[in-house]
């Protein structure tokens, strides 16, 4: 398995107030998780595109942002719970 990143202190405390329960943990990494995806998923968006989200398209892109609408992303985990 690789080495996990290390993840900030100020990030874990806004998780983790007091004791957490099993059920807690996981949808605290379930929420994580979506965030991360989301984010990667719209880097990559950009990337294609060529232009960051809340720019004018340039006059040399053929493809451009169009709106967003619900996705879902089936991970090792399943389907994301609601």
């Amino acid at each position: 398995m690789p080495q996990l990143p290390a993840l900030p202190q100020e990030l874990i405390d806004r998780f983790v107030t007091g004791p957490m329960s099993a059920e807690a943990v996981h949808a605290a990494s379930m929420a994580f998780e979506k965030a991360l995806i989301e984010r990667a998923l719209g880097a990559e968006k950009s990337h294609h595109l060529g232009y960051p989200p809340g720019t004018a398209k340039p006059e040399e892109a053929g493809n451009h942002r169009n709106g967003r609408s619900a996705k879902t992303v089936l991970t090792e985990d399943g389907p994301p719970a609601h």
